[in-house]
C-alpha cells in the first residue's frame, strides 16, 4: 500500500442561454482507496442533455464501482436512457477515470476528447486500445500512477471554445495541452487546475459559451494530515487530555481561538507571539506560538473559511482573494484547501458567553455550525474530515 490518494475538482460552464448544464460528473468510492469518476456529455443541452448525462454518469459510476465491467454498463444504458423524439437516438458521450488502490489509472472513453495526463507537468500521451461494444467504439487506457500526475478529462465544449468568435475552428487539443503545459504549477490542486482551463475556455467564447463546457481534473499526491483545533472543553479537566490527542497527530496543526491559543501555549510551555498587523480589516490578526504551525482567532476567522469554502465548490471564483492573502482565514484555506488530504478537527464544547449577544451577527451564535459546515463543504472537495468533540 503506497501513501498516495485523489486529488479531485471540477467545473462547468451552462450553454448561453440554458439554466442547467448538459454535462456531468459523478464521483463515487469504489473501496478505501479507489475512486470511480464519471464526466457524462449528454446530447444537445438544456434539461434533456442533463437528464440525459445524469443518468449516464449515475449508472457508470454506481455498476462499476461495484465491480461490474464496462460492456454491462454500456449494455444497461443503452436499454435505459429515453430516446430523443427530434433525433430518434439516446445519445450521452462519457468519460471514466478509474482510479485502483491509488495504484493504477483505468482511463475510458467514448466521443469526449481524448484525456490529458500530464506528468511532470508536461504531456505523457496514453497508450489507447479500442473495442467495440454494442456498435460504440470505447477506448481504454492502463497506467501505473506516480505522484503529482494530473489527469484533465473534459466535455467536447472545450475544444469548441471559441469557434467562429475568436478561432476558426475551436480550441484543438494540442493547443490545451500547450496551454495547461505553460500555466503548471506542482502547487496547484485539481479544482485549480480545472478552473484555469475552464475560465480559458470562458474567456475564448467571450463569455457566451456555445456549448456546455466541464473540465474535470484528478491529480494524484501524497496524503498529507492537518489537525485543528477550536475551542476548550466543555469540562476544564479535560484540557491537557484534548491537548496531548492534538499535538500527538500527525500532520501540520491549527489553532483557532484565544482561549484555546492560550491553553496550547501553556500545554507546550511556550508563549504568545501577537500581531497587530491587520492585512484584512475585517480578520483579527494571527499569531505565534513555536510548535504550531498557524494561531489565529476563532470564530470571525472561521465564519470567512466557510464562505470561501462553500464558493470554493461553487465556482471558486473567490479563489484569487484567499490563494495569496496573508490574513487568518486566508492562511487556513491554504492549509486546508490545498495542502491538506486527511483533516482532523478537535473541537471543544466550552461555551464562550461573548458568541451568545443576541445582537450579533447569526454566524456569532456557536462553532458547532461553523465546524459542521465545514466539514461538509472539506468532504465535497474529496478530503477525509475527522471530527472529535471535547
Amino acid at each position: 500500500m503506497n501513501n498516495l490518494c485523489c486529488d479531485i475538482g471540477w467545473h462547468s460552464l451552462c450553454h448561453w442561454g440554458e439554466e442547467l448544464c448538459g454535462d456531468r460528473v459523478q464521483i463515487v468510492g469504489a473501496g478505501e482507496n479507489s475512486q470511480v469518476v464519471v464526466l457524462a456529455d449528454g446530447l444537445g443541452s438544456g434539461v434533456k442533455a442533463n437528464i440525459l448525462s445524469t443518468l449516464t454518469s449515475t449508472i457508470i459510476s454506481t455498476m462499476m464501482a461495484q465491480g461490474m465491467s464496462i460492456e454491462d454498463c454500456v449494455a444497461t444504458i443503452a436499454s435505459t436512457l429515453p430516446v430523443c423524439k427530434v433525433r430518434g437516438v439516446a445519445y450521452s458521450t462519457f468519460t471514466i477515470l478509474h482510479i485502483i488502490d491509488n495504484e493504477e489509472a483505468e482511463v475510458i472513453d467514448y466521443d469526449n476528447p481524448n484525456v490529458i495526463l500530464l506528468r511532470d507537468g508536461k504531456n505523457f500521451e496514453l497508450t489507447r486500445t479500442a473495442m467495440s461494444i454494442g456498435g460504440k467504439t470505447i477506448y481504454r487506457s492502463r497506467i501505473q500512477l506516480q505522484e503529482g500526475d494530473v489527469f484533465i478529462a473534459m466535455s467536447d465544449g472545450c475544444i469548441h471554445a471559441g469557434v467562429e468568435i475568436s478561432l476558426n475552428y475551436g480550441w484543438e487539443r494540442n493547443a490545451i495541452i500547450e496551454f495547461m503545459e505553460m500555466m503548471y504549477d506542482p502547487g496547484f490542486t485539481a479544482k485549480t487546475f480545472a478552473t484555469i482551463l475552464l475560465d480559458e475556455c470562458n474567456r475564448l467564447y467571450e463569455n457566451r459559451p456555445g456549448d456546455d463546457t466541464t473540465v474535470c481534473c484528478v491529480k494524484i499526491r501524497r496524503r498529507q494530515p492537518m489537525n485543528l483545533l477550536i475551542g476548550p472543553p466543555s469540562d476544564p479537566k479535560d484540557v491537557n487530555k484534548m491537548m496531548a490527542l492534538f499535538f500527538a497527530k500527525e500532520g501540520g496543526h491549527i489553532v483557532c481561538g484565544g482561549t484555546t491559543s492560550n491553553l496550547a501555549a501553556q500545554y507546550l510551555g511556550k508563549p504568545i507571539t501577537t500581531s497587530l498587523d491587520y492585512y484584512d480589516p475585517e480578520i483579527p490578526p494571527i499569531a505565534k506560538i513555536e510548535g504550531v504551525e498557524l494561531v489565529t482567532e476563532g470564530v470571525i476567522t472561521m465564519s470567512r473559511v466557510v464562505q470561501y469554502a462553500q464558493n470554493y465548490l461553487e465556482d471558486n471564483k473567490k479563489y484569487t482573494e484567499w490563494s495569496y492573502k496573508k490574513d487568518g482565514a486566508s492562511l487556513i484555506c491554504r492549509l486546508l484547501f490545498e495542502a491538506a488530504t486527511d483533516i482532523n478537527f478537535f473541537v471543544g464544547r466550552a461555551i464562550n458567553p461573548a458568541h451568545q449577544n443576541p445582537n450579533l451577527p447569526i454566524t456569532f451564535n456557536i462553532k458547532m455550525s461553523l465546524v459542521e459546515e465545514l466539514s461538509k463543504a472539506l468532504e465535497g472537495m474529496g478530503k477525509f474530515v475527522k471530527v472529535s468533540y471535547f
